[in-house]
């Protein structure tokens, strides 16, 4: 299968596995049942293994989008048929469900997180700012995937289930949108998508919203990004958009994980870091025992790194609210106890009445 000029080769996978690019498949259908998708497996047989284009432009800026096409450097992920976690699931009336998109390509990163990219169709993008989301839906009738707790009270299938996903592609991504989603066994909408396939229909809400964007953040400060689980897709937004335009002021983003392979995007953002001096990615993950290999990064909680002055260390200053904003999405333990740590320090939560240099995500 080529995707965009680089040629994805399923090693080790299921013989029944699917390849995923809109019209080419491979034979049979993928087998899902819980046992092949234990992640030890997933890591050793069922990952496709994607590298950048040998000859690369010297353009770091084009080096990084060609990387990006490919999901970084010696990435492996396993590409096959086709949830950002935010407040619990609607339910619209079936007249609302028009199906006006349907799905390009899923990235299964890990069995339970997945980038999913989806195209509107008879209609384009409209414009929307880094940090904002929009709104994902499928009908109660929607399958759900066979990994999922079975639900206690089957949804009405003349219902539209929605939830609203950050959106992870930048504004000028024109081809398509990106979501990264992780897939919540007992959530009514996520066990739903993880069903899709490619060329599947699925409802994209037109309206692109949100005021976790940067648009408030002065143009010399310095920037740091905290995000747990799924909450980095409003990051890569971000990064994706003004990264590539900016080069004088620090941007840092630290990312919490349980495991090392939960890391979504972290060959992108190693890239990133190597082309360009002025950012840092900092990875952490809480259980380091239970890695295949030696972890050798950080490890405990997100915050644990502002405790530790990591961010200072590796800047040569401390962030302070007269040079810098700080950016929380994620888990809401994880936001309260960096909010005071933060507060304890001068900085202000941020809202449109009382500009400060704190700005909140609360999507769990």
């Amino acid at each position: 299968m080529r995707f965009r000029g680089i040629r994805l080769r399923l090693k080790d996978a299921h013989p029944n596995a699917k390849e995923v690019s809109r019209g080419r498949n491979a034979q049979g259908s993928a087998d899902f049942s819980p046992h092949r998708a234990l992640n030890a497996l997933w890591h050793k047989k069922m990952r496709t293994k994607v590298r950048a284009p040998r000859s690369a432009p010297h353009d770091r800026a084009q080096r990084y989008n060609l990387i990006r096409q490919c999901g970084g450097p010696g990435e492996r992920r396993r590409v096959i048929l086709g949830d950002g976690h935010v407040p619990r699931a609607r339910e619209e009336p079936m007249s609302n469900w028009k199906p006006n998109a349907q799905v390009l390509q899923r990235i299964e990163i890990t069995p339970e997180l997945m980038i999913l990219r989806v195209v509107p169709t008879g209609w384009e993008v409209p414009e929307f700012k880094p940090g904002q989301f929009t709104v994902l839906g499928l009908p109660g009738s929607a399958p759900r995937h066979p990994l999922a707790d079975a639900e206690l009270e089957p949804a009405n299938p003349d219902k539209l289930i929605r939830r609203a996903y950050s959106i992870a592609s930048p504004p000028h991504e024109r081809d398509y949108l990106e979501f990264y989603i992780t897939l919540v066994r007992s959530g009514a909408l996520t066990p739903r998508l993880w069903s899709l396939n490619p060329g599947d229909p699925v409802w994209l809400g037109s309206k692109f919203t949100g005021v976790f964007t940067l648009d408030d953040v002065p143009g010399q400060a310095n920037i740091i990004l905290m995000a747990t689980g799924t909450g980095l897709a409003p990051y890569m937004s971000m990064l994706r958009s003004f990264l590539l335009r900016e080069t004088e002021r620090r941007v840092a983003i630290l990312h919490g994980a349980r495991h090392s392979w939960d890391l979504g995007y972290r060959s992108e953002l190693q890239t990133l870091q190597r082309l360009f001096p002025n950012f840092d990615y900092f990875p952490v993950i809480d259980d380091p025992e239970s890695e295949p290999l030696k972890w050798t990064g950080h490890s405990g909680f997100v915050q644990d790194l502002w405790k530790e002055g990591v961010i200072a260390e590796t800047w040569g200053f401390d962030p302070a609210p007269d040079n810098t904003h700080v950016f929380l999405c994620g888990n809401p333990a994880m936001i309260e106890e960096t909010l005071a740590m933060l507060s304890a320090k001068g900085f202000k939560e941020h809202s449109r009445k009382e500009p400060g240099e704190i700005h909140l995500e609360k999507y769990w």
